[in-house]
């Protein structure tokens, strides 16, 4: 969105606040009108959606510092179908989809990582695969797992708290479950529903989703039990163009991959070629990827509390969820090799491909089925993605309001996080299959989707099922376990009167482990072509068509179709033909399986003492209330971190300048040990001026620990060194958390008992960033013979000009014992193995660690916000806008060898949502925008586009306590696209597709 666009819609904002606040001027503190109330004694309660923004207001209203937070309309009635979903309403937290769906959570720029997730107040443990391409290694907390008819509240916390839990610097995001006893009686709801994704590429399955909720109180209300259960199933697909790309190149560079300079014949074929300064990348692959996804989810909770007496309550709770999801992928693409090649270009400094082109010459042999010739190949290839999150949480809770205005109250809770696969493949597979004999291939980029096409040579048809040819494949086996054991002690005074409201204080205890483990088998060197085409039988493929996958972005000239295969069938046949599992090229199976034994194991435990103090003041400002807290919390964290490496034995050398490290084909577990500890304080300051308007100023500090992958304990070697010495990596356990300085100023006016508007700044200041240095060391004993007694005596025969090839000739001669020579002798040179031999020096090895760097970033940023309720219409509305800006930007011109640092995740957001809530009769109708952000660093910069959908849903309670309802998400079927340093540098394109759902409710 352009920047006018933005001014715009911040106007929009400004003028219809102002409208809004003119009506509720003139009726401030309107009543709900009657029919959107029910009796309950003598008291009138308001229920739907205005009661959900009501209780929503008081939060915000009464919290201190910071909070939004989302309530439920009623027992079993969340405001949408998925947690994430609901929290982008928020001013200021934006989310990342996963399958079409919101999953992972961004709170006023910082990602996933940097939010912390508490269930009821507790620290919640992890589990994400990730990428399934190296070990699982994020902290982020996947809200896709939770289903939200089991939940009461969300409450974001953006400042930080004396009181609350620490690890999160965007926020923390505390997930609130419903108690049987904060309701006594019988209540409960069962909902029926089924879904109908119009996304999926075969056919338009509708799937079951089924989810009831029952609660109970007994003996004089003294008894409370509560039960929820929650199953859903649902079937979609997701479609992308997918490019990948060479590093940033200068116009002046004249390297591989790079485009041909001036006197090179093919500089003829390059239309306004780069030069001088300017940036540019060339495309490395590109394909078109059908995604078909299947997911079932369950979701369970049980609460029992106990309350003999008024001033004692127990609670114990277990929670579960279990989410399976499997995505089958079918792709046909195009590798480039950077030889014969044309192109066309936009204008610098950051110039974009228009057109990219490569010619290829003809193929050796015959074609046909049992052909294997040379050629440039295009790619039939396919993969399967499939793993379980499962969670399980047992909490215990012990409340007690003792004499004297004191409450006491002591938690506990066992809870573990796992994901794994649930076949005997792994978690991520991938299988090619190719058809020879391409004699051009090109990606256009003038349009959203990025248009692949090729042409074969002469007697070639792709569409012929006998030419398709096994190639590689790669079965990737990942594994993830996150357990928490965590004791909370949390004692509250509140004074009668006077200046001194009230004082906190208490102490919790955390204790985490983490295994993070990872595995691959590959057959790397058969991507030429394993075998002949006839090895795989014709009726494994199916014909699919392209450009229907792909409705308002598809262009003419796209590949057309292209052939998918049977993943299972196909396993199975390279397992018998070529012994891909029990005979790989690289890695090993576990017996009778293609599941990848682990050659990555990592293991940390983290245990974290905080005790803390918080003392809350009031006092009058002019007849009104006003607030001081002010509290401090002190964590103290150690870390025990252990890592599976390979077990180096000795050294080898074994060419003019190449020297092997040698293990014994046996791992061993390193060990590495990490302390530090924080002070956190935190001030809030609130004054009413006026009735029913407050102004806020906090200030705290806030921490994130680093990820699991910087912290692991592993030193792993690299197996080839030079005379110079060896090179290898390790994790650091003694990484300090990132650090966060925050200030925060609100605005907030209470008009009405479900309508305000806000105004706030924040302002935070990051330290402890992670970056690497090289650290000098010995490792493992290994030595060297480099100078070494046989070295220095060849110097001293040879004298000390010799090369290390006279060096390496003399210790053949002279020590054979300590060698094994396979060639030479009679005036030929020798050649063979040098080994380790005792009296050689200690190898140095150069270590690449993960450290805390001395850059900073400051960030700031603007949130409005409007809650308005039209009187007794039944109508009301919700806007917000965010602006967030920082100063660690990325600079686009410079070229991937210089090295950048700068914030991820930024974007401005908005939210408008429209809804009428009268009677029997709710609607609600919402607009969800976030702005471009830079998603990823490094050599490159990765950037997702701008984007907004809308989404509906609407229901009418025809009988006392029997509702239908009906849902639509992304109703006009918004794509997402993503590039890198140009527009035209595409990552990837994918069309969008709205998914509707309609049910039943019923309540009591």
């Amino acid at each position: 969105m352009q920047a006018s666009h933005k001014l715009w819609l911040a106007r929009l904002l400004v003028g219809t606040s102002a409208l809004s606040l003119m009506g509720a001027a003139q009726t401030a503190m309107a009543q709900e009108s009657a029919d959107d109330t029910v009796a309950d004694g003598d008291a009138i309660v308001v229920t739907g959606i205005r009661a959900s923004l009501a209780a929503s207001a008081d939060i915000k209203r009464n919290a201190q510092g910071v909070v939004d937070a989302i309530s439920a309309e009623d027992i079993g009635k969340f405001p949408d179908t998925n947690l994430a979903e609901s929290l982008q309403r928020i001013t200021g937290v934006s989310i990342d989809r996963s399958n079409g769906e919101g999953s992972l959570v961004t709170v006023r720029g910082f990602g996933p990582e940097f939010n912390l997730v508490t269930l009821n107040g507790r620290q919640m443990p992890t589990a994400l695969i990730g990428d399934g391409g190296s070990a699982p290694s994020s902290r982020s907390f996947d809200f896709a797992n939770l289903a939200s008819e089991g939940i009461a509240a969300v409450e974001v916390y953006k400042s930080g708290r004396a009181t609350v839990e620490s690890g999160g610097i965007g926020s923390t995001i505390n997930i609130r479950t419903p108690r049987p006893l904060d309701k006594p009686g019988l209540r409960g709801s069962l909902a029926v529903k089924g879904v109908y994704d119009s996304s999926r590429n075969n056919g338009n399955p509708i799937t079951p989703e089924i989810s009831g909720i029952v609660s109970s109180t007994f003996a004089n209300d003294t008894i409370g039990i509560l039960l929820i259960g929650s199953y859903q199933k649902r079937k979609a697909s997701v479609n992308q163009a997918n490019v990948g790309w060479r590093d940033g190149y200068l116009g002046s560079e004249n390297n591989w991959g790079s485009l041909a300079q001036p006197g090179d014949p093919r500089y003829d074929n390059i239309t306004n070629r780069p030069e001088g300064n300017d940036v540019y990348q060339v495309p490395q692959n590109a394909s078109y990827d059908l995604n078909d996804i299947n997911r079932e989810r369950i979701n369970g909770q049980a609460v029992l509390q106990f309350r003999p007496t008024d001033a004692l309550t127990a609670t114990v709770d277990y929670t579960y969820s279990r989410n399976t999801v499997e995505t089958r992928n079918s792709n046909v693409g195009v590798w480039f090799n950077h030889e014969d090649t044309s192109s066309a270009w936009t204008d610098g400094p950051i110039a974009g491909p228009i057109f990219y082109s490569e010619h290829f010459g003809a193929p050796t042999g015959v074609p046909g089925p049992d052909a294997l010739y040379g050629g440039k190949d295009l790619s039939y290839s396919g993969a399967l993605t499939e793993n379980r999150a499962e969670n399980k949480s047992l909490g215990f809770n012990l409340e007690w309001e003792a004499p004297g205005g004191v409450t006491m109250e002591l938690d506990a809770h066992h809870s573990t996080a796992q994901v794994n696969p649930v076949n005997n493949f792994g978690s991520s597979m991938s299988l090619g299959n190719a058809v020879f004999g391409v004699e051009n291939q090109t990606i256009n980029f003038e349009n959203d989707l990025p248009v692949i096409s090729y042409n074969m040579y002469p007697g070639i048809d792709p569409l012929d099922a006998s030419m398709v040819t096994p190639t590689g494949d790669a079965f990737r086996n990942a594994y993830f376990r996150n357990r928490i054991d965590q004791v909370q002690l949390r004692g509250h005074y509140d004074h009668d009167e006077g200046f001194l409201d009230s004082i906190d204080f208490g102490v919790s205890y955390v204790d985490s482990k983490v295994r993070s483990a990872f595995g691959t088998i590959q057959n790397d060197d058969t991507w030429g072509g394993a075998g002949p085409a006839s090895d795989i039988p014709d009726d494994i493929f199916t014909l699919v068509t392209l450009p229907d996958k792909f409705p308002g972005l598809a262009q003419s000239g796209m590949i057309d179709s292209f052939y998918t295969f049977d993943f299972e069938r196909l396993a199975g046949l390279i397992e018998e033909n070529y012994q891909a599992c029990s005979d790989p090229t690289t890695g090993s199976a576990q017996p009778g399986t293609c599941l990848a034994t682990f050659n990555t194991d990592r293991r940390i435990t983290e245990k974290t003492l905080a005790p803390y103090l918080q003392v809350a003041t009031q006092f009058d400002l002019m007849g009104n209330p006003g607030h001081f807290v002010a509290g401090v919390r002190y964590e103290t964290t150690t870390i025990s971190s252990a890592a599976l490496v390979p077990a180096p034995v000795t050294t080898d050398w074994v060419g003019e300048n190449e020297f092997n490290v040698v293990s014994s084909g046996d791992s061993e577990f390193t060990r590495f040990k990490g302390h530090y500890q924080n002070w956190l304080p935190a001030f809030d300051l609130d004054v009413s001026p006026m009735d029913n308007v407050k102004l806020r100023a906090s200030y705290s500090h806030t921490i994130t620990r680093p990820d699991y992958a910087s912290m692991q304990g592993g030193r792993t070697l690299d197996t080839l060194f030079r005379v110079g010495g060896g090179t290898g990596a390790q994790g650091n356990p003694g990484l300090i958390p990132y650090k966060s300085k925050n200030i925060d100023l609100s605005a907030e006016w209470y008009y009405a008992p479900s309508s305000y508007v806000s105004v706030g700044w924040f302002h935070k200041d990051v330290s402890n960033f992670l970056s690497s240095t090289r650290v000098d060391s010995t490792a493992f004993g290994l030595t060297t013979p480099v100078d070494g007694p046989r070295w220095q005596a060849a110097q001293a025969a040879l004298g000390s000009g010799a090369t290390v090839g006279q060096i390496r000739q003399y210790i053949f001669e002279n020590f054979p014992e300590t060698a094994t020579i396979t060639g030479g002798g009679g005036g030929t040179p020798y050649s063979g193995i040098i080994h380790a031999a005792p009296g050689d020096p200690l190898l140095n090895f150069e270590i690449t660690q993960p450290i805390n760097s001395d850059q900073t970033a400051s960030l700031n940023g603007w949130e409005f916000a409007l809650q308005h309720s039209f009187w007794d219409t039944g109508f009301g509305v919700i806007l917000n806008y965010t602006i967030v800006n920082g100063d660690a930007t990325y600079d686009n011109s410079q070229p991937s060898t210089v090295a950048q640092f700068a914030l991820t995740g930024l974007s401005d957001s908005a939210n408008a949502v429209a809804y009428y809530d009268k009677g029997p009769i709710q609607a609600r109708v919402a607009w969800n925008w976030r702005d471009k952000f830079l998603a990823g660093t490094g050599p490159n910069p990765f950037y997702v586009e701008a984007y907004w959908q809308i989404d509906a849903s609407a229901s009418w309670e025809f009988v006392p306590g029997i509702t239908g309802f009906v849902e639509g998400i992304n109703l006009t079927g918004e794509g997402r696209r993503g590039h890198l340093r140009h527009k035209n540098n595409v990552t990837f394109a994918s069309p969008g597709f709205a998914r509707y759902a309609a049910g039943v409710r019923f309540a009591f």
